[in-house]
């Protein structure tokens, strides 16, 4: 700042006047004086003419002071925090979250309305395979099985009779009525015979010999009638019936010789049990869960990652999985299967990956909401910056190397970046002083003059 010319009287005693004027530089908190002008002015006419030559004498002195000060304090320097280009190992990762699911699990239902009757487990409680867990009230297991038992056994007495042509006592029937109409048939052929002989002999009229032969004929009908009825009596229509009627009578011995069987609740696998939702003489329908038995160290996580980060997944990748029940504490895991397909989840367009618990305890709970990360690139001993250090222009990434306190803008190639960090694949050399930010809010330029600050890593 300059300030303005002021006039003094160096005294009375002397008659001396002067003009004086100071210029002050504000580039720090506190002001420094540039420059001092002062013009002796004595009290004559002569110097009274002098005064103005005096005055622009020195405001062209000020002139030149307030250009050199603007200059200098366009050349102020930027304060910038900087990083050291430097070989480390770099990951890049990908988080979601997931549920935690058992991979041999036995879910115990009721397959039939009931009473619980008597259960022999407790939660936690390790178990063996084939153990007996709970017992359901049989009563109406046993009922169902008994009325299921009678209605197959009838539907096989319906089978086997249209595959006989009939029951035993039609059968006995068209016995009977074929041998009747079999005795008629041999008593009308030798009546028939005596009249041709009688005929022979002129002892017979020729309407004796037809009505003779005309009883025959009704014979014949008659047998084939017999014999037709009893061995073609059920078409290809009734006999489907019967099968398809023997069948669902078998599936409904079936279904309530398990629901039977499944009064006593055995767990098929060695585990512990989880969830025990009923008590002792619960009543409870059709379908309703009663125990869950699972293998806890052997778990699987169903996660759903979003569509870009899905091409990025591979199986056998690492995976650490956190769960907020219990902080601090890391589980690790491997993607055993990569999505396949994209499906819609709520509002998004996911992947679903599931993913194997490597070191599962009972620590970890089955339908735990848990979060887990996957390590989709290792890059290790890699020339690398902190990512506030990139910039783009369009897709050319770059950075600000720190040359003589200069900033020079220098091109580079990168390889992996994660949110911290990137991999410099060529354009700088290990040891390279590059700028993050400026101290203040001033953007980074090409030949910016800077006083370099390491930045804490």
């Amino acid at each position: 700042m300059i300030s303005r010319p002021r006039l003094l009287n160096h005294g009375p005693a002397t008659g001396r006047w002067f003009i004086s004027a100071q210029i002050f530089l504000h580039c720090s908190p506190r002001p420094r004086v540039l420059y001092t002008v002062l013009e002796h002015m004595a009290p004559t006419r002569k110097s009274n003419r002098a005064i103005p030559i005096a005055i622009w004498g020195a405001a062209l002195i000020l002139v030149v002071l307030a250009v050199y000060a603007v200059r200098t304090l366009s050349r102020v320097k930027v304060g910038v925090f900087t990083a050291q280009a430097a070989y480390r190992d770099l990951t890049l990762t990908s988080s979601t979250t997931g549920k935690v699911e058992p991979i041999d699990e036995f879910p115990a239902h009721a397959l039939v309305a009931g009473q619980v009757e008597q259960i022999y487990v407790d939660p936690m409680q390790k178990v063996r395979a084939g153990q007996l867990l709970l017992k359901m009230d049989d009563t109406d297991a046993l009922a169902r099985l008994a009325s299921a038992t009678s209605a197959l056994r009838a539907a096989e007495l319906a089978a086997s009779d249209i595959e006989q042509g009939g029951t035993q006592d039609e059968r006995n029937t068209y016995a009977a009525d074929l041998s009747r109409a079999t005795l008629q048939r041999q008593q009308d052929a030798a009546a028939l015979a005596a009249l041709k002989k009688l005929q022979q002999q002129g002892a017979a009229s020729p309407d004796e010999l037809l009505a003779a032969q005309h009883r025959i004929a009704v014979d014949d009908v008659t047998l084939r009638g017999i014999q037709q009825h009893s061995t073609q009596r059920y078409g290809q229509a009734d006999r489907a019936r019967a099968e398809a009627e023997l069948a669902d009578a078998r599936a409904a011995v079936a279904a309530a010789q398990s629901g039977y069987s499944s009064v006593d609740i055995r767990t098929p696998i060695t585990g512990t049990v989880y969830y025990l939702p009923v008590s002792q003489y619960d009543y409870v329908d059709a379908g309703e869960d009663l125990v869950y038995v699972a293998n806890l160290t052997r778990l699987r996580i169903t996660a759903y990652f979003d569509e870009p980060e899905i091409g990025l997944l591979a199986a056998g990748q690492p995976v650490t999985i956190t769960w907020e029940a219990e902080p601090g504490k890391t589980w690790y895991g491997h993607v055993s299967l990569a999505p396949t397909t994209i499906i819609s989840y709520g509002t998004r367009n996911v992947g679903e990956c599931f993913i194997d618990v490597d070191d599962a305890t009972e620590s970890l709970k089955p339908d735990a909401n848990v979060t887990v990360t996957v390590t989709t690139a290792q890059h290790p001993h890699v020339l690398s910056l902190p990512r506030e250090a990139l910039h783009y222009e369009g897709t050319q990434p770059y950075v600000f190397r720190v040359v003589n306190n200069r900033l020079v803008r220098t091109n580079v190639a990168t390889g992996i970046i994660n949110l911290k960090d990137f991999e410099v694949v060529h354009g700088l050399s290990e040891g390279d002083i590059v700028a993050l930010n400026a101290t203040t809010p001033r953007e980074l330029s090409q030949g910016l003059e800077v006083v370099p600050t390491p930045a804490d890593r």
